[in-house]
């Protein structure tokens, strides 16, 4: 036991002994008054005048002593229940503990802490307490049998409210609740939290009238107080809770994002210490992560066999994004492709505060570029560029239309007595010029035959409706082209060398060969006939056969051609004679 409750209890007892003193004197007077009336004697007056006296004081230090001590142990209870309610964050099971000494306190019936809503005009019972003699009065779980009335007034006013007697309170005579529920004493106080009202603590007592006081009254306003800073703190403890988990699973999302998402993401912050780094970045740079986070980022590179603080400051100091292509050798991977793109990574205020490095292993596809690059050096570069369109194509082919040139770039009568490898680096000095020649004038090359080269217009990989057309300036190209190259080595062949055949028809395209290994080419008797236009042609000399003169004219504009007949070709399916032509541009 405390000193303060030693105090109170040797007071208590002194008061008690004064108590038997007065009365052991009272019956002591009371004995020496009756002897003196035996012997016709009267007692002084102000003897008893001064007893008296002294009975109405010892009665009033008596009830003043009482209410204090009664004033003395809501206090202390209120201290405890404001440590307990302060140093709780579980605010509903601490309310309703405290309402229930709240209620011994006051000498109420019952007891409720009611909370206003944010999103409705409803109010939260958050607290009932209900152990009065009439027993609960709403077991149904429905709003407990108290005045509304009072509480919106105690809430929208801030003001607390002391009832004596409210079944006959002339300010409720209007308030239905206060006669059909058979209120006597009613205690109402705001809960307020920063100027605002959050709810209200209610007392009431339907049985005695007159049994709250200003001294309740002051004991549950301190309890409101307490009470509402409880509610707000356990308030503020949920919604951090809330904030905590909804931070937590935006977090665990985005590091399954970032574990997912196959490029490598690098996130610096303004010391360059690593805070993110994800698996793939990881993979690629053959880094564990938990030796990475937290450390210098140039110490990560340096690890890696990367150099980038130069492109690093740069996005710092130039505080705009930057990207980067480059081969280093990894180790433990060796040489691999990256793609880098830098970010700076910027506050609410704009203001860069790190960098955020995107990693894309890209060496596939440098590979494949390789190979690309390295196909267009053997095949022709349309069919390396539709490679999955021709993949596409039926073995069976489809008919259609095209015009066909065959060209002899340097008959092999013409090439000098050297070496075999000799031979081949002059043929591919020609060959080249005619490969550019077709490209540069929409065709397709179909294949290479030694000393010749057959290409293709108007195929399902290059349609164009003036193929003829096409096919006639890929050969005069290739006329200008090697009169550049004979004047380059100096050389002034007569006639010419070249020997070039063109034809225009119905032809079969698709692939060939087996599922393993495929070509594209072009089948039927009018590729036969282009060939046997080529060599019935003069060297030197650019010859198109009927069809192909007919298809060029077909379009309505002049075309910039002159045409030289010649004697009909003969073979097989021209018995007849083909009627042929010449070309040579209109000086």
């Amino acid at each position: 036991m405390s000193d303060s409750s030693n105090g109170a209890a040797n007071l208590l007892g002194d008061l008690r002994q004064l108590e038997d003193l007065i009365k052991q004197i009272e019956a002591a007077l009371s004995v020496q008054r009756n002897q003196l009336r035996q012997h016709r004697l009267a007692m002084p007056s102000s003897v008893l005048t001064s007893f008296s006296n002294l009975q109405a004081d010892f009665n009033r230090l008596e009830s003043d002593v009482l209410a204090e001590q009664t004033e003395l142990r809501q206090l202390r209870a209120l201290s405890d229940m404001a440590v307990r309610m302060t140093n709780s964050l579980d605010a509903d099971t601490v309310l309703a503990e405290t309402m229930e000494l709240v209620i011994l306190l006051t000498q109420a019936e019952r007891g409720y802490i009611i909370l206003t809503r944010d999103d409705s005009d409803q109010y939260d019972f958050r607290v009932s307490s209900e152990s009065g003699m009439l027993g609960v009065s709403s077991p149904d779980g429905s709003p407990p049998q108290i005045s509304m009335s009072v509480v919106n007034q105690v809430i929208n006013s801030g003001e607390p409210l002391l009832a004596d007697n409210a079944y006959q309170d002339e300010r409720w005579s209007d308030s239905q609740s206060i006669f059909n529920f058979t209120l006597r004493s009613v205690l109402c106080v705001p809960l307020r939290f920063k100027d605002q009202s959050i709810g209200a603590v209610y007392v009431d007592n339907r049985l005695v009238a007159g049994i709250f006081t200003e001294r309740e009254l002051t004991l549950l306003v301190a309890f409101a107080n307490v009470a509402a800073v409880a509610i707000n703190n356990a308030r503020m403890y949920s919604r951090a809770g809330q904030i905590l988990a909804e931070i937590t699973r935006v977090k665990e999302l985005m590091d399954n994002i970032f574990s997912s998402v196959g490029s490598a993401i690098i996130a610096i912050d303004s010391n360059d210490l690593v805070h993110t780094f994800n698996r793939a970045a990881a993979d690629i740079l053959n880094l564990a992560p938990d030796t990475v986070l937290g450390r210098q980022l140039e110490r990560v590179l340096q690890k890696a066999a990367l150099q980038l603080g130069e492109e690093l400051q740069l996005v710092k100091e130039g505080d705009s994004d930057h990207t980067l292509d480059l081969v280093a050798e990894l180790p433990g991977r060796g040489p691999v492709a990256l793609s880098l793109s830098f970010s700076p990574l910027k506050d609410r205020s704009q203001m860069t505060q790190g960098v955020t490095l995107v990693m894309d292993d890209v060496t596939h596809l440098h590979e494949h570029e390789t190979t690309i690059n390295a196909m267009k050096r053997i095949l022709p570069e349309g069919m390396v560029d539709q490679i999955s369109e021709i993949a596409n194509i039926e073995m069976g082919g489809m008919r259609r239309e095209v015009s066909c040139l065959f060209a002899d770039v340097r008959p092999w009568t013409t090439l000098p007595d050297v070496a075999p490898s000799e031979t081949l680096r002059i043929l591919n000095q020609y060959q080249a010029i005619a490969t550019s020649c077709i490209h540069d004038t929409g065709g397709i090359i179909d294949k290479y035959m030694g000393n010749e080269v057959m290409a293709l217009f108007n195929t399902q990989l290059n349609p164009d409706e003036q193929h003829a057309r096409q096919a006639v300036e890929c050969g005069l190209l290739m006329r200008d082209r090697f009169l550049q190259l004979y004047s380059e080595l100096g050389i002034e062949p007569d006639p010419h060398f070249y020997i070039i055949g063109i034809f225009s028809g119905v032809a079969t395209l698709g692939n060939v060969g087996s599922f393993r290994r495929r070509e594209f080419t072009a089948l039927g008797h009018s590729i036969n006939t282009a060939k046997r236009v080529q060599e019935n042609a003069r060297r030197g000399s650019i010859t198109i056969g009927q069809a192909t003169l007919d298809l060029i004219f077909l379009h309505k504009s002049q075309p910039p051609y002159e045409f030289i007949p010649r004697e009909p070709i003969y073979g097989k399916g021209l018995s007849a004679g083909m009627h042929a032509y010449e070309v040579q541009r209109i000086a």
